[in-house]
Order: structure tokens, then C-alpha cells, then sequence
């Protein structure tokens, strides 16, 4: 889990979230899958399932 400040944007799909990946404080690849591509090896960093929830402030 990460504690993120979101922002709504009409150029992200709804049912799609974004989030950069170059925060430390805040490092969206621990979400990631840590499954590998079966031929390139490559993690599915692109591809994984979220569930956004609204915290009390």
C-alpha cells in the first residue's frame, strides 16, 4: 500500500489510474506485479491491478 495525493485528469481514462514511478517516498513499484514476461523477462510494471480508496484527512 501507498499513501498518495491523487488529482482527477480527463486525459486518464476512467477505470485507468498513473501514477510516476520516480517518487521514493512514494514508489509505485511496489505495487507492481512481480511476475516476469516468460520470454523477455521484463516485469509487468504496465499492468497491474489497483484499488483507490478515499482517506479521512
Amino acid at each position: 500500500m501507498i499513501v498518495i495525493k491523487v488529482r482527477r485528469d480527463k486525459e486518464i481514462p476512467e477505470g485507468m489510474v498513473f501514477i510516476p514511478f520516480c517518487f521514493a517516498e512514494a514508489a509505485a513499484n511496489v505495487l507492481t506485479n512481480p511476475q516476469l514476461d516468460p520470454y523477455g523477462k521484463i516485469p509487468e510494471f504496465k499492468f497491474s491491478a489497483a484499488n483507490v480508496e478515499r482517506l479521512s484527512a
